[in-house]
């Protein structure tokens, strides 16, 4: 029997190759991008994955009640983990973690510079499972000076050789030694902590640390919970554990609360200076992807059912005759739905070798590679097979159920219901496809609009033509000397160095501030120490006072604040312009004074509004960046002379650079990946809409052969023919976009509402798309109608 019914299903393909193989590209289309988007979310949802323990990540929010701003973030004091630990029997272990980036060691003649590296506590290994290759998991991070290092960093600098008990150096404002205890396995890429070697915290440790609430020394804290823990109920014992260890005041709250360590790749786009977090992703967009991903599979498996009740005239003999002899409807009904399974698992086929082809270009988007996921979890692939067969069963189920019930008598006299009456139910089909289509163009218009529009905004300053360079302890030492011999060139037309680079979250620091009339205020907001020609280089505009002074100041230390925190300023002084702020005291004491307010500009990416600023002239030791003005001109010249005076005044350290453009870009990573992903799914559901209306019209032209042909004997002109035949697929697409209209505008309106600095969606871009999905709809039927009305009618008639 089953051999009976392969047999039938397969005639039936190879019968109507055209129906058959636009059922098959669409479903397999509609299955690769479906595939890909699990992909990349079984990836995502995959990190951490490797620890077993009841891992949480501390956070703390920061309330500052003199400007009202509130935050988020991951770093946290370092007395936090003992004390919680000794004060909570929930709390089982802690560790602390902190970054130290370009540590440079040597071994021997070898030396090699680790981009990561980081402080932790001996519990660490204890509580995260990290693959332990040497060394002992229970002690190896014990003793001061002591360093594990992973495969790839023992090989580089060890070689081939065992490197357990060996020592290597580290040079920098002190020379220390390290005795390596351990070898890890290299870190895997879906793991948000990324190291090459992991340093005993006890080293760093300095006992005042144990007295400060925030100032040095601080990191993450981790936290190991009991089974079971009542996160929510411990969370409330927070505050009063802060007001025990006096950890805040009147000037500034904190709050503390705990992000499982699984959820703190995805869950945490909300929360600053969160540096360890690799590949950070806010999991809204993945759920953006996998509804999309579905919606394109949606609209394929609504081409299977439209093209096969569409057919089921031709078919409506052979359920007569089969009827006829004894068959049952069960067994119609089995033999549709195993027509359906079968063209599933070919379009399955199909579909794994588009995404294969795919895979490259989306791991270059994504920044991921995906390619092992399918291999590594016979999981996946065996979902994927239950998954397309029950898929195969659902799109099946309505044709098989509709073309299982057909009467034997009506049909075989040719009567019956065999289609005209279900024509209907095609055309909602095609709505919700066209409506779907309609809502991915909308989408994709108002996404790469608002993309273009943080790319392109003016943010206040210039970052054209401006290359920054990474500078660390050492590095920052020799600031003045590269400076000098950098702005000696006519390649370079300035040259600056600030604490932090543009781009991101600034260190939120607190100050006082004098007004003359009143007593001292203190605030804590915003601020960056820059060299006295950071203004002048980025190009950022006045609006009172001056810039800083060149030459050796009156004062302590010059304070030039945004327009933003002179407004902060001013709230208790009605009526006073900007410039009344000019010389007040600001600062540590009462010898730094505000010598100027500059135009506010967008430190930050437009995903925050500008918040109130202070720049101080600072000397260069606290230098994280250096930037450098070139001529753009000549920029490949530019960037050669700046590695080799690099090179001349280190010697000894890799140069690295980068466009302040790229950084910026960088920032909106997301939003272009996120703004390609939209454009993709878009262009997929055109297609597939189109390739299920392309077989509707071929079908209905091919049925309503005869009719054209005495239409145009009648006297019907070709544009008659073409109108009559397309009005009834053009109607459905116009319906579609009435409904996709207020579901995008709902939508879209939510989801920028998340954007600090948008565009407004206006009313051509949802004309624009709609007039874009009749068009295509109205290009793909139009191909068929105007061929069949330019047919010769009497080949259509010979045979009556």
């Amino acid at each position: 029997m089953f051999k009976n019914y392969f047999i039938v299903t397969w005639r039936n393909l190879t019968r109507h190759k055209l129906y058959s193989a636009i059922n098959i590209i669409g479903l397999a289309t509609g299955m690769a991008a479906c595939i890909v988007i699990l992909l990349f979310v079984f990836y995502e949802n995959s990190f951490d994955s490797m620890h077993h323990r009841n891992l949480y990540r501390l956070n703390e929010v920061d309330k500052f009640t003199s400007t009202g701003i509130t935050q988020k973030g991951a770093v946290t004091s370092f007395r936090l983990g003992p004390t919680l630990k000794a004060e909570f029997p929930e709390v089982l272990n802690y560790s602390r973690v902190a970054l130290n980036n370009q540590y440079e060691m040597t071994s021997g003649e070898k030396r090699v510079f680790l981009p990561h590296t980081y402080f932790v506590d001996t519990s660490f290994l204890r509580m995260f499972d990290f693959p332990l290759l040497g060394g002992d998991r229970q002690t190896a991070l014990q003793k001061p000076n002591s360093i594990v290092l992973t495969e790839s960093a023992a090989r580089k600098l060890f070689g081939t050789v065992d490197p357990i008990g060996k020592t290597v150096s580290h040079y920098g404002e002190d020379t220390l030694l390290f005795t390596v205890t351990g070898i890890l396995k290299d870190v895997p890429a879906n793991s948000q902590f990324q190291f090459d070697a992991l340093q005993s915290f006890n080293t760093a440790y300095k006992p005042d640390w144990a007295h400060r609430s925030r100032e040095d020394g601080s990191g993450n804290t981790y936290l190991e919970l009991a089974p079971h823990t009542d996160v929510a109920a411990l969370e409330k014992k927070f505050p009063a554990y802060l007001k025990k260890h006096n950890i805040g005041g009147k000037d500034i709250q904190y709050d503390l609360f705990l992000l499982s360590l699984r959820d703190v790749h995805a869950n945490a786009a909300d929360i600053l200076y969160d540096d360890i977090n690799f590949q950070k992703f806010d999991k809204r967009y993945t759920h953006i992807f996998m509804a999309l991903g579905l919606l394109v599979l949606l609209i394929a498996s609504i081409n299977f059912m439209n093209l096969s009740t569409a057919r089921s005239a031709e078919r409506a003999k052979e359920v007569g005759i089969r009827k006829t002899i004894g068959a049952l409807r069960t067994q119609l009904s089995i033999q549709f739905v195993g027509e359906s399974v079968l063209l599933t698992l070919i379009a399955l086929a199909i579909a794994l070798g588009l995404v294969s082809v795919a895979l490259p270009y989306i791991d270059k988007l994504s920044g991921r590679d995906l390619s092992p996921i399918f291999f590594l979890h016979p999981e996946l692939q065996v979902a994927l097979l239950i998954g397309t067969i029950l898929l195969g069963v659902l799109s099946g189920l309505y044709p098989a159920i509709y073309l299982s019930a057909f009467q034997p008598v009506k049909v075989l006299k040719g009567g019956g219901d065999t289609g005209k009456t279900k024509s209907r139910f095609r055309n909602i089909l095609v709505v919700g496809q066209f409506a779907s289509a309609t809502f991915l163009i909308i989408a994709t218009i108002l996404v790469f609009r608002q993309l273009n529009y943080m790319e392109n905004q003016d943010p206040g300053f210039d970052r054209d033509q401006l290359v920054t360079i990474p500078l660390h302890g050492i590095t920052a030492g020799k600031y003045a000397l590269m400076k000098e011999e950098l702005s000696a060139s006519p390649l370079v037309t300035g040259v600056t160095g600030a604490q932090e680079q543009l781009g991101g979250p600034l260190t939120t620091l607190g100050f006082g501030f004098w007004p003359g009339n009143k007593p001292m205020r203190v605030l804590f907001t915003t601020g960056l120490f820059v060299d006295p020609d950071y203004l002048s280089v980025y190009k950022i505009r006045m609006a009172a006072g001056r810039n800083f002074s060149r030459e050796k100041s009156a004062f302590r230390k010059e304070f030039i604040i945004n327009e933003m925190l002179a407004r902060e300023l001013l709230k208790d002084q009605p009526g006073a312009p900007l410039d009344w702020l000019i010389g007040k005291h600001l600062g540590d004491d009462t010898l730094c004074r505000i010598v100027g307010i500059s135009k506010d500009f967008n430190f930050n990416s437009l995903h925050y509004k500008i918040e109130p600023l202070f720049l101080v002239d600072q000397g260069a030791s606290s230098f994280s960046t250096l930037s450098v003005k070139i001529n753009g001109r000549q920029a490949r010249q530019a960037i050669a002379l700046i590695e080799s005076t690099w090179k001349k005044v280190l010697p000894e350290y890799p140069f690295e650079y980068q466009f302040l453009d790229d950084h910026f870009r960088q920032l909106y990573k997301t939003d272009t990946q996120v703004s390609q992903m939209v454009a993709i799914m878009a262009g997929l559901a055109i297609v597939i809409s189109c390739l299920g209306l392309f077989g509707l019209a071929s079908f209905s032209t091919e049925k309503r052969t005869k009719e054209i042909g005495i239409r145009k004997i009648l006297g019907a002109s070709v544009e008659d023919l073409v109108f009559l035949l397309s009005k009834h697929f053009i109607r459905p697409v116009l319906i579609a976009n009435l409904i996709a209209w207020p579901l995008a505008w709902w939508a879209l309106h939510r989801w920028i509402q998340g954007y600090a600095y948008r565009v407004p969606i206006s009313w051509w871009v949802f004309v624009l798309a709609g007039a874009t999905a009749l068009l295509i709809a109205l290009a793909t039927v139009s191909f068929l109608t105007v061929r069949a009305a330019r047919n010769n009618p009497v080949k259509s008639l010979r045979t009556e």
